[in-house]
């Protein structure tokens, strides 16, 4: 019997595989209930180039709750300033399974409007 991780790490799986085959950066974003964590994948996979998440100490001061929307939003700014600073403008969303809708899709938007691409 398949239980919701499995199926979500399947979508992931093929997503990622795709991703690969692109040899683009990828921006990979997990959510739990309590936090949102997202993080700029150089495109071989092997180091982190930017990161943001509910959990560090500047935006933990900047919002209230670690699981809205409001906080995707100020981790999506995040990560694309961080990213931009790195000298990353294109990546590819990697979902991690997850269904592009509230918390994810708030991340995405804030993130293109502060300009990463994809």
């Amino acid at each position: 019997m398949k239980n919701k991780r499995t199926v979500r790490l399947r979508r992931a799986g093929k997503t990622r595989a795709k991703i690969r085959e692109l040899h683009v950066d990828r921006l990979c974003v997990y959510r739990t209930p309590r936090h949102i964590y997202a993080q700029v994948i150089s495109a071989d996979g092997n180091r982190v180039l930017a990161s943001a998440s509910t959990i560090e100490k500047e935006i933990r001061g900047a919002i209230k709750h670690g699981g809205n929307a409001e906080a995707a939003k100020v981790v999506g700014k995040r990560v694309a300033e961080k990213a931009k600073s790195a000298g990353i403008t294109r990546v590819a969303f990697d979902r991690s399974g997850f269904k592009y809708h509230g918390r994810i899709q708030a991340l995405a938007n804030a993130a293109r409007e502060n300009g990463l691409k994809f």
